[in-house]
């Protein structure tokens, strides 16, 4: 089976969140089941000097201009790249300049990767020719519709990593995308008077999925669906949406392997994240001690994240003389807040604003609670790589985290299957219950380390979700 992926980034050459590292690590899983798996990417200059060793697969003229199709490996994957510099060949975020604003070009940036998307489909590589073509939240959204202009060639799969993110674009560009006009319409295209290239990924798929089974429930109903429930709701009732968890690369993140951590350390023997811990709290400037859980976020910083909750709920943490490290951007407001408690309490609170791919790995190495209050989380990565180094995660209830983490009830406690902290309502007082509850937890060593060597023995390889999408492809009408 001849399986394209279409998406904008790709870890660890471009990532600017999850996406980048599904797309990272899915295709070689569904690889090593069987699948001739290829990816399709714009010619971002990371991705371009990334992959230096690409070879001319075409030059076409599109609605976008003349551009060059080029070819390369990476990682053993093969990967398209769209060499098109009035496009793309911009510094910083793929999608805005350094004012945070949007590209006026973007509906012509994306739309041009889903019109790729669909000639992969029809044979533009003379060589290889899409079966499946598996788009990643809008920006591949409009291959689904520049598919369904073509009869279909290919069967259309569209996951939805965050239903928050829509692409709206005015309709005025239908035209120089070479989009019909009876696209433009509620069953179709049209949006509240735009085009949503999330919707035509909606709309036009022949099956959608969520990047986790509660997800996938959550966005069929008003709360969650961003205007979208409806046409959801539908999909569900006709068998044509589900929900398949997110992975995670275990040769990336794993205390046994990782080279980034300081000490490494297993289930077995918990001591090399101990010293991690030491380290990390003198690199911060925290007060060194054993003795009070440490605290981690490793976040953006944004009200979807619940991290105004934690900000409200701090008190309850300072007060236990706990500490917490955050390593996170984001919005403005929260970064200032944070910043100006850990001015307030620089033995207990650090706080460093930006990403930092190595730094992330040593917070969630040496921490001993990683909280994600989330109001929403489709899936959820940083929870599941708590999980592997032990780091219990503290958790709403809501999506992938849902899934993913089981509470430190007392019956979970009694039947030994407890891997972390979960509360459902979304309350500052909920996440401070939370948290005493987590200090109950900590009082009692023994108990601690078994949910500890419970949550590490969880199982979320890519194996496992690369064979459900290889057999929801094969099932494909």
């Amino acid at each position: 089976m001849r399986v394209l992926h279409a998406c904008s980034e790709l870890f660890p050459l471009l990532k600017t969140g999850g996406l980048a590292d599904v797309i990272g690590s899915l295709p070689g899983a569904q690889i090593a089941a069987g699948a001739d798996v290829r990816l399709l990417l714009p010619g971002f200059p990371a991705l371009l000097a990334g992959i230096p060793d690409t070879v001319i697969v075409t030059e076409v003229n599109t609605f976008a201009g003349r551009v060059t199709l080029r070819y390369g490996t990476y990682n053993n994957v093969g990967v398209y790249l769209i060499d098109a510099p009035h496009l793309y060949d911009r510094s910083g975020s793929p999608y805005h300049d350094s004012s945070q604003l949007d590209y006026g070009d973007n509906y012509k940036r994306f739309g041009l990767l889903g019109w790729i998307a669909c000639e992969l489909a029809c044979g533009i590589d003379f060589y290889w020719q899409a079966e499946v073509v598996h788009g990643h939240d809008w920006h591949a959204g409009l291959a689904g519709a520049y598919l369904a202009t073509k009869g279909y060639p290919a069967r259309f799969v569209f996951t939805v990593h965050n239903l928050a993110y829509q692409g709206l674009f005015s309709p005025h560009h239908l035209d120089e995308l070479q989009l019909p006009w009876h696209f433009m319409q509620p069953e179709g295209l049209e949006f509240y008077g735009q085009i949503s290239y999330l919707k035509a990924g909606l709309y036009y798929a022949h099956k959608i999925t969520a990047v986790s089974p509660t997800y996938a429930q959550e966005i069929t109903r008003p709360e969650f669906g961003f205007g979208m429930e409806h046409l959801l709701s539908q999909r569900r009732d006709w068998g044509k949406l589900e929900g398949i968890l997110n992975g995670v690369d275990y040769n990336t993140w794993s205390p046994q392997k990782d080279a980034l951590l300081p000490q490494s350390y297993h289930a077995k023997k918990l001591s090399g994240k101990a010293e991690n811990k030491a380290q990390l709290q003198s690199a911060t400037g925290l007060s060194i001690t054993p003795d009070v859980p440490l605290f981690c976020v490793v976040s953006r910083l944004s009200d979807q994240k619940g991290l105004d909750l934690l900000l409200e709920a701090l008190p309850t943490l300072l007060d236990e003389g706990c500490q917490l490290m955050l390593l996170g951007s984001g919005d403005a407001d929260l970064q200032h807040a944070y910043l100006a408690m850990a001015e307030r309490h620089p033995q207990q609170i650090a706080v460093k604003i930006g990403y930092d791919e190595n730094l992330a790995h040593r917070i969630i190495g040496a921490a001993d609670v990683i909280v994600i209050p989330s109001r929403f989380e489709p899936c959820g990565l940083t929870q599941l790589y708590g999980l592997k180094y032990g780091t219990l995660p503290l958790v709403r209830h809501t999506g992938g985290l849902a899934d993913t983490v089981v509470d430190c009830s007392l019956e979970n406690l009694a039947d030994k299957t407890a891997t972390g902290f979960v509360f459902r309502d979304c309350q500052a007082s909920e996440l401070s219950n939370a948290m005493r509850r987590v200090f109950a937890l900590w009082a009692e060593p023994v108990k601690w380390k078994r949910v500890q060597r419970q949550a590490m023995s969880m199982d979320f390889s890519w194996d496992i979700a690369a064979k459900k999408y290889l057999q929801m492809y094969s099932q494909l009408e």
